[in-house]
Parts: structure tokens; sequence; C-alpha cells
């Protein structure tokens, strides 16, 4: 398929790579060119100076930015992905966003005779690069049945989960439980140095039981180690959060421990950990 894929970061960058990897036909975008011209020159495909450019005769145009008017600024306009793609396209945004741009897009999308579908990923940037993301969509049905196959050359799991706005809602359902697993796992590791216990040993040993988790396998030692390079900073966390905790305001959800643990992130960010990634929580918990 004649593809477009607008955004060059630690997530879009491979996921473009798959899909050229695939045999698709992969034209590319980046705010920074140097970024869209560096891919093109390390897999073969073609960059674009506008994203209506890179989604002139594109079948399906993904998009993989920073936030909801980073989204904005490649999809509208007169140089946007919209006034460049054709009746019929489909426009993927992966970009974790609010609801409400999800829905916004779908409208924008419908009246040129195009499908937009909002599906954000999760599995970070080592799911990027090793093509076994998550992916949560919302839209309309048949513009997903077209998209599915293609962006299974990237997800382990592809899932729709209803209408537009589905996506971006069950992504801040994955955000709300990293966040509280991540101090928990924190809480727990601090304690066990603090108690003298051979932490490595005490996470192997409760990793066989009920409280193992995807973060204590992946995490648990580097954080142990005080290693926190993985890709996913303390400041895009907080943006999702931002997302969730504005979403329940609107839908009357209580998030007593998100708002909590936002603070904290917030506290991290003022040690200078804006960029580390969002196990480190419990540098917060060693200061003190």
């Amino acid at each position: 398929m004649k593809l477009a894929f607008l955004g060059m970061g630690v997530m879009g960058a491979p996921m473009a790579g798959h899909l050229k990897a695939a045999g698709h036909d992969v034209t590319v975008y980046n705010r920074t060119a140097a970024k869209a011209r560096a891919w093109a020159a390390c897999h073969g495909g073609a960059m674009a100076e506008t994203p209506a450019a890179a989604a002139a005769g594109a079948e399906i145009v993904f998009a993989c930015v920073g936030n909801d008017d980073d989204v904005r600024s490649v999809a509208y306009g007169e140089s946007g992905a919209f006034a460049g793609m054709a009746p019929g396209a489909v426009f993927v945004d992966h970009t974790t966003a609010s609801a409400e741009l999800a829905r916004e897009l779908d409208a924008a999308a419908g009246t040129r005779g195009l499908a937009a579908l909002d599906a954000p990923v999760s599995g970070g940037q080592a799911g990027a690069e090793k093509g076994q993301l998550t992916v949560m969509v919302g839209g309309d049905a048949a513009a997903f049945a077209r998209a599915e196959p293609v962006m299974a050359h990237y997800g382990k799991a592809v899932t729709l989960m209803g209408p537009a706005g589905a996506g971006q809602l069950t992504k801040m359902v994955n955000q709300i439980c990293i966040g509280g697993l991540l101090q928990g796992l924190s809480e727990a590791l601090n304690f066990a140095q603090k108690a003298g216990l051979d932490a490595e040993k005490a996470v192997a040993v409760i990793s066989k039981g009920a409280a193992q988790s995807w973060q204590m396998e992946n995490r648990a030692a580097t954080m142990l180690r005080g290693e926190f390079d993985f890709g996913f900073a303390v400041d895009w966390m907080r943006k999702d959060f931002a997302i969730c905790l504005d979403e329940a305001r609107r839908n009357g959800a209580r998030l007593p421990v998100t708002a909590l643990v936002d603070q904290f992130y917030a506290g991290v960010q003022a040690m200078g950990g804006n960029r580390w990634d969002t196990s480190s929580l419990i540098q917060l918990l060693r200061q003190r």
C-alpha cells in the first residue's frame, strides 16, 4: 500500500520502519526535516516537506506526534494531511491525546470524505522497535478493517474498542493503571532496601506470586540500580495524566491515586528528572 507517516520520534520512526520492511511504499514527514531525512536514508523510503505532500495519494496516513495541538498542526490547514488526502483515505492517529480531539478529527475527516481512527499505543520505545505494541483503536469499523492488517506490522494486539474516542479513553485506563503500579513498586523496593533485605532476591520471590506485573518484571532491577533511561519520560506521563484528570472531571470518575502520583511526578521534575522514565518515582522516596 502507499502510506504516509507523520512524526519521526522514538515511537514513529521504528513504527514507520516496520511498515517499510513489510514492503509498503512509505513517505514520512517530521517537523524537524533532518529526522525525516535520516529515516529515509536508513530505510530507503521517501520524505516530504509538508504533511499534505506526504499524504498525497496515500491510502492510510499515520501520525505519532506530541499532543492535541501537534496533531491539529499536522492534520489541518493548507499544508496539513487532510488537504493532501483523497476521499476514502484513512487518518490513523497514534498520538496519546484527548478523546475530544479524536471526536473532532472524526467529524472533520467525515466532512472531507475521509475516515479517522484514534489509535494510541502502549509498549514504549522498546515495543515500537520490536513491533510488539498494543494498539487501542476508536472509530469506524470499516476503516478499522482496512487499517488493522497494516498496524499489525508493529502491533502484537490491535483492537477496536468502540466509536471515535474509545481508543484514547482506553489509553487513559492504561496510564491510570501504570501510575498506581509504579508508585506501589517504588514504595515496595524502597521499603525492601530500608529493611535490609536483598531487594533483588525479594523481587525474585514475590514476582512468582500475586504481586507480579510487567513493571516488576521489566523495571524492578533497573529501578534498584538507579537507571531511568527507557524512553517514556516523566514529562510525557504528566501530559497523559492531565488528559486523564481532565476527562475524569467530565465523566465524574474519581482518580485520587492518579492525582497523587501526578504530584509525585511533579516532584521528580523538580529534581531535574523531566526526561527520566516513569519508573523514576523511586528517586523521590530516596531523597526523604
